[in-house]
């Protein structure tokens, strides 16, 4: 094998890559997919095949998902040293599931549908398992192109499948001339054809919402030196001309704990004028932290608490600190007081004026489940912080899914960020107002209409990944079992 050879499969992957966002380069994100497909499925064993789809992989996910050196960016003084090790250990541990997808297929009957029926399990292995990871999946990228309304009818995860499938299928005729690449190139132009959703105005009484974004860096967010500069323009948002019926600032607005906080949530109800307010503060209860969404109303009187219950891992708990502290390790566990403990689950919470409210906070707005319950809510409210992510990618991306779930419940997401992007995004997902990266100020917004109940809310993820799972099964298995004529030939 060339150097060049070793090579290309990375850029195949970082050519699928380009697809997400920033970039949004839909065209040849499916042509890269299907030349994987051809690829992929032409290696002549398991080993081979589990090595080529680690360097696609390797590619996509290295691109994909550059900004996650940035967290460690924050502080460089402690923990720069680390951001070269997240930059390749987190692609490599990702590429590992499409590895694992393709030895399976491969040894499955190979082939197209092989190649398919592995990479459709691994994307729904690195989906679910050990907590799940659904970040750039290929539908990500289809937000915007006339492909975007199925995710109503499949959710994000049916639509990766069946781009999975369309390009296993779509690349029969590559490795056959310049002539076997029209099919791919073809489907891909029509996937990728621009589509914005309509947006929907508005009723007359529809209730106000105001976003308020104070954009604190997070290498400053904490400084006790300009702690109060970034709580003082949120109150300053709160308290500016308008009628809204919610106004709400980010997650993790104030450093302070909610049960330290009487006069600091009776100044935040004051400023506010009687109008409710939801901001993200930590709480704190029988020796355990959680990161919570708090509604304050007029005299600070606290009348709804929402505590986050899928929390990142390494980033605001340790995987198995409360077994390691049970056998003497201890700073590891929420118990210990060294990370946040995962909230209970729990029903909408009530809103004057406004009805019902689903909240999400930050990393749940990417788990399609967490969202199920937002079918009876007039909206889906996500507070976040996307300062970790970086100044461009990471914010994008996360704002993507947000969409993905509007789109997947019909439910208008309200999604108000410490650095941006804040928006109101209709049941189509469908971005109705926003305040941009790094901006900092308020928006009232009109809170859109709920759309009709699309079809995912009804059937879930998973009978469309099912059914092609086992339409792909059922040809592996008549390949196998193909009577053999008697001049030898496969039949």
């Amino acid at each position: 094998m060339t150097r060049l050879q070793a090579v290309v499969p990375v850029l195949i992957g970082g050519a699928m890559a380009l697809g997400q966002a920033p970039w949004g380069l839909v065209f040849p994100m499916f042509a890269a997919l299907a030349l994987f497909a051809a690829q992929g499925a032409g290696q002549s064993s398991p080993r081979r095949a589990a090595w080529y789809a680690f360097r696609v992989g390797f590619g996509y996910f290295s691109v994909a998902l550059h900004w996650i050196v940035y967290p460690f960016l924050v502080e460089p003084d402690l923990f720069a040293w680390m951001a070269p090790f997240a930059a390749v250990l987190l692609p490599a541990g990702l590429s590992l599931f499409w590895a694992g997808g393709a030895w399976l297929g491969q040894r499955l009957g190979g082939g197209r549908a092989g190649w398919a029926l592995g990479l459709i399990i691994a994307e729904l292995a690195r989906a679910h398992l050990f907590t799940g990871f659904p970040w750039v999946q290929f539908a990500d990228a289809y937000l915007d192109t006339v492909t975007a309304p199925q995710i109503a009818n499949f959710g994000a995860q049916g639509l990766t499948v069946l781009l999975i499938a369309l390009a296993a299928v779509a690349s029969v005729g590559a490795g056959r001339g310049w002539r076997g690449w029209i099919l791919p190139v073809a489907i891909s132009g029509v996937l990728a054809v621009p589509l914005g959703p309509d947006v929907a105005p508005a009723s007359a009484d529809a209730p106000i919402v105001r976003l308020v974004q104070p954009n604190a860096p997070q290498e400053d967010k904490w400084n006790p030196l300009k702690v109060e500069e970034f709580y003082q323009r949120m109150l300053a948002a709160s308290a500016a001309d308008g009628s809204p019926d919610l106004i709400v600032w980010p997650e993790t607005a104030v450093p302070w704990l909610l049960s330290a906080g009487d006069p600091l949530l009776a100044e935040v109800a004051e400023v506010a004028g009687g109008v409710p307010v939801a901001l993200g503060i930590n709480r704190g209860q029988d020796g355990l932290y959680y990161n919570s969404l708090a509604l304050v109303r007029a005299g600070g009187e606290v009348f709804g608490t929402y505590d986050k219950r899928h929390l990142v891992p390494f980033g605001e708990y340790v995987p198995f600190g409360e077994a390691l502290a049970s056998l003497g390790i201890h700073g590891l566990a929420a118990s210990d007081g060294a990370a946040f403990a995962a909230g209970q689950p729990s029903a909408a919470l009530e809103v004057p004026n406004i009805g019902r409210i689903w909240p999400l906070i930050c990393y749940e707005g990417i788990f399609p489940g967490l969202s199920d319950g937002a079918q009876d809510a007039r909206m889906i409210l996500l507070v976040t912080n996307d300062a970790w992510f970086g100044p461009k990618a990471g914010p994008l991306q996360h704002l993507a899914q947000a969409r993905l779930r509007a789109i997947e419940t019909g439910v208008p997401v309200v999604r108000v960020a410490n650095t941006g992007v804040s928006a109101v995004m209709d049941g189509q997902g469908a971005v109705v107002a926003s305040l941009g990266l790094g901006a900092q100020g308020f928006i009232d917004v009109a809170l859109p209409d709920r759309g009709a109940r699309p079809l995912y809310s009804v059937l879930g993820p998973w009978p469309l990944s099912i059914g092609v799972i086992a339409i792909l099964c059922m040809i592996l298995l008549r390949r196998r079992y193909k009577p053999i004529d008697p001049e030898g030939q496969s039949l």
